[in-house]
This record gives C-alpha cells, sequence and structure tokens, in this order.
C-alpha cells in the first residue's frame, strides 16, 4: 500500500512541483526582463540627455550660423548690384563724353537752339487752361512761376 499511496501522491506531488517550477521560471524571467529594462531605460535616459545636451549647446552656435550665411548672400547680391549700377554709371559717363550725346541731351532737356535755328515749344491747351485757372503765368513775376514749377514736380514725384 506504501508504493500505491506514493505513486498517487507522486503525480499528484510531481505536478504541484512542476506547476511550482514553472512559475518560479516564469517569474524567474520576468524578473530577468525587468532587470534588462531598468538597465536599458537607465541608459537610454542616459543617451537622451546627454543627446538634448548636445542639441541645446548647438543650438546657438548653428543659429548664428545660418544667420550669417544668410547676410553673406545679402552682402553678396548688394555687391552684385553694386557693379551693375558702377558699370551703368561708366557707360554713362561714356556716352557724356561723346560730343554728339552731350549735345543732343542739352538740346532735349533745356531747349537749346544752335545759331540761325528757330526753337519751338507746344504746348497741351489742357495745361494752359489750368495754369490760367487763378491768377495768369504773365501776371506773377518770373521767379514765382519757376518756383511753381518745382512745386509741381516735387508732387509729382510722390
Amino acid at each position: 500500500m506504501a508504493v500505491k499511496n506514493r505513486d498517487r501522491f507522486s503525480t499528484t506531488t510531481r505536478i504541484k512541483l512542476l506547476g511550482e517550477q514553472t512559475a518560479a521560471r516564469v517569474y524567474r524571467s520576468q524578473t530577468r526582463r525587468q532587470a534588462r529594462r531598468s538597465r536599458l531605460t537607465g541608459r537610454a535616459a542616459l543617451l537622451a540627455m546627454v543627446f538634448c545636451t548636445l542639441i541645446v549647446a548647438l543650438a546657438y552656435p548653428i543659429r548664428q550660423y545660418v544667420s550669417q550665411r544668410a547676410e553673406i548672400a545679402d552682402l553678396e547680391r548688394e555687391k552684385q548690384q553694386a557693379r551693375q549700377r558702377v558699370e551703368q554709371l561708366r557707360d554713362l559717363k561714356a556716352r557724356w563724353q561723346d560730343d554728339a550725346y552731350a549735345e543732343q541731351q542739352i538740346r532735349q532737356r533745356l531747349h537749346y537752339v544752335m545759331p540761325g535755328e528757330t526753337g519751338f515749344i507746344v504746348i497741351d491747351p489742357a495745361a494752359v487752361k489750368q495754369s490760367h485757372a487763378g491768377r495768369g503765368a504773365a501776371d506773377r513775376p518770373w521767379y514765382t512761376n519757376v518756383w511753381d514749377g518745382v512745386d509741381k514736380s516735387d508732387a509729382s514725384d510722390q
């Protein structure tokens, strides 16, 4: 009977022991995983902290670098525009050194005529009516007419 009792209890005991061993293995593996996770989490936190520190440390110099590159690009663009303007002014200077061009500009802008020529100025009738709306231009001194012309041209620029 001792053998029968032993077999009967041994199966039950074995199942119990097997369950306890399995539970212990599962518990151990979970503990190991948690330990690994906590180690990786600590390493990850350290790595993240180092990464954030690098970003913060490099943010200002990178921003300065980018803004300086933009400023350099603006200055180079201004330099190119200045070169173009200098080239235009050199061309204009060369044209003014030509006597024929200078004579043409003087005739056109200042209404000069050569000796023996008769100069004509065509006046727009609508402009004459506007200037005679108040006092006549002939009734005023010449310097008043000149000053009015300056005022009108200044107003047209704005």
